[in-house]
């Protein structure tokens, strides 16, 4: 499994680097006035393709282990494998698009994202066949289309979760490589070794991604590499509650809380503010700490200076989401403590979110 790993980081490292080196041409066409845009220069946002180029290379060896009979546990049929990358290309494929035109309009990615996630409970017969709670589940399990409109919403969200908390170096990055091996340590923890090297191709590929990505900020993921995480490790989720009762349904809730709630709080306020869903802005939880929290940095060179302050911001989101993090691999199996750290993130992030807009952040929290 170690091999694998080790194959999809050296291939995203590769792919990745060829895009740097010849994937600048197009950049010239990004908005500088854009109120996302946090760097200086033209950077190529086309890192999805190396990560999809390392992750076609992860799930075809473990197709070929499967054809030639190699007693590795971590075989999967090539009909799977298949289908899977045909999902995940259908996403990326528009993310991918949009980096190339920007020319992409958001309901016509969010359609893309949802025929891939169509497409994902079609050929992976994914459903969610339970919710963790007692007073609920008989109810769910009389009716099994619910789990199925759970699962597409699932597949088709979090690809946009990611897309939304991907602003700074390494941020959305660091975010799916630790999810990955949580989910990669609890797929362990109940025997499923395929699962768990399906989600550790994806986290291999981010890793040679992030090489040239953090801190230097060669090469952005983009719309299409933000797609590749969210649908891989949605898709990662949903099977392994469908595979294993003893894992509970709020493992991923807690897991993938951070990308989601953002999500979903950006929503809440741009309605509140009259404002459309898909209009950009620069009010995330993430903006927010690097004009209020991060410190300036002195420096000569403008660029260098904002490369500085963007790789400082990342951290403080590291942190964030590693006490999601831990308490999900901590109680993987008890719904009730996961509940319980799903809702204290919430009180949690709607403080922090207040107190930095109110100008109440501690000055420790500044240093």
């Amino acid at each position: 499994m170690l091999f694998l790993l080790f194959l999809c980081c050296a291939s995203a490292f590769l792919a990745t680097a060829l895009v740097v080196r010849y994937g600048r041409g197009h950049t010239r066409r990004y908005a500088s006035t854009a109120p996302q845009r946090f760097h200086s220069g033209h950077v190529p946002r086309l890192g999805g393709i190396g990560m999809l180029a390392a992750c076609t290379v992860g799930w075809t060896w473990m197709a070929l282990s499967q054809q030639l009979s190699f007693n590795n546990q971590i075989r999967i049929d090539a009909t799977t494998a298949g289908s899977l990358w045909l999902v995940v290309f259908v996403a990326v494929a528009g993310g991918v698009f949009e980096d190339l035109t920007q020319r992409l309009p958001a309901r016509h990615r969010l359609l893309l994202t949802v025929a891939a996630a169509i497409l994902a409970v079609w050929l992976l017969k994914l459903w969610l066949p339970r919710l963790g709670i007692a007073a609920i589940d008989g109810v769910w399990s009389l009716n099994p289309w619910c789990g199925v409109v759970l699962a597409v919403i699932a597949v088709s969200g979090l690809p946009h979760a990611f897309n939304l908390i991907d602003g700074y170096n390494g941020l959305a990055g660091i975010v799916a490589l630790v999810c990955c091996f949580a989910l990669a340590y609890v797929a362990l923890q109940v025997g499923d070794r395929q699962l768990a090297a399906m989600v550790l191709v994806l986290a291999g590929a981010t890793a040679g991604f992030l090489v040239w990505n953090y801190p230097r900020g060669l090469v952005f993921a983009g719309d299409g590499g933000a797609y590749l995480w969210g649908v891989v490790i949605a898709i990662a989720s949903i099977l392994l509650v469908m595979r294993h009762a003893d894992v509970s349904p709020w493992f991923p809730v807690l897991l993938l809380i951070y990308p989601v709630w953002e999500t979903m709080f950006s929503i809440y306020r741009k309605l509140v503010r009259g404002q459309s869903p898909g209009v950009a802005d620069a009010l995330h939880f993430h903006q927010l700490i690097y004009r209020r929290i991060v410190r300036g940095v002195f420096h000569d060179d403008e660029a260098r200076r904002m490369l500085m302050r963007n790789n400082r911001t990342s951290p403080y989101l590291w942190g964030f989401a590693l006490l999601t993090v831990l308490p999900a691999v901590m109680f993987w199996n008890h719904t009730g403590a996961l509940m319980a750290f799903s809702a204290l993130f919430v009180v949690s992030y709607v403080w922090a979110y207040t107190s930095i807009v109110r100008f109440k952040v501690p000055s420790w929290l500044r240093r």
